[in-house]
């Protein structure tokens, strides 16, 4: 059966958003717009994806629950999770990796967590959106031990990117899939960073604002609604 993904959405948490993003309006425009599988990507934390994921339990949709990781390269990559024991697991990493710079909620915006029905949790006070203390080696390798999908950002943007970093793919760096923003472009972004042949794309709205979530999407023929069988059409 055919789901459509959209692997890339931040939320209140992440810094530089927009207030509307909560897990309630996200879900909202899930709906909307048939986005039947979404990724929660906020910047180096996971803590408003659970929330997200018992929404999207009750509403028919699949939240894939991670983060979008700063290497120390300052390569962004997307990180998911099988399960709410191994995402635990994965934010003490983050919490232990991170730098300890202050936001500044008077530049960046507040960093909130939030439940279900808006209510603030808590603030952030570390500054999210900074690189971590680890490689994109070490990512993809602690996002693997968790049994994760790991997925290099945007590659062909121009900042926070592989191509923007590092200038080509590293032919021995793991990779689930790898998400392309000039996906009309993709012959030419192909052969700029030599990207493998046998790779899964995906095309995904990396929305910070409410009307962008779906902008851009990925088609995904599953046998059903399910992490592993997410994981299992990036690998096969």
């Amino acid at each position: 059966m055919k789901y459509t993904a959209d692997l890339h959405v931040h939320t209140v948490l992440s810094p530089c958003g927009d207030l509307d993003m909560s897990p309630s309006m996200i879900m909202d425009q899930c709906l909307i717009k048939e986005i039947n599988i979404l990724g929660i990507a906020d910047h180096n934390s996971t803590r408003n994806a659970e929330v997200c994921y018992e929404l999207g339990r009750k509403n028919g949709v699949l939240v894939l629950m991670g983060a979008e990781v700063s290497s120390k390269e300052e390569v962004h990559c997307l990180c998911f999770m099988p399960d709410l024991d191994k995402l635990k697991i994965f934010q003490e990493y983050l919490e232990k990796n991170i730098r300890k710079k202050k936001n500044n909620p008077n530049f960046f915006g507040n960093q909130l967590v939030v439940d279900e029905k808006e209510n603030i949790l808590d603030e952030e006070e570390l500054l999210l959106i900074q690189a971590i203390d680890q490689s994109l080696y070490q990512i993809q390798e602690k996002v693997e031990e968790l049994g994760g999908i790991f997925i290099p950002s945007h590659i062909d943007a121009h900042r926070n990117s592989i191509g923007s970093q590092l200038g080509f793919i590293p032919e021995d760096l793991k990779m689930d899939a790898i998400e392309v923003v000039n996906i009309d472009k993709l012959d030419a972004v192909s052969a700029k960073y030599k990207i493998p042949h046998n790779a899964k794309i995906i095309a995904s709205s990396d929305a910070h604002y409410i009307n962008d979530i779906g902008k851009r999407s990925t088609q995904m023929d599953l046998k059903e609604l399910s992490f592993s069988s997410v994981k299992n059409f990036f690998n096969n």
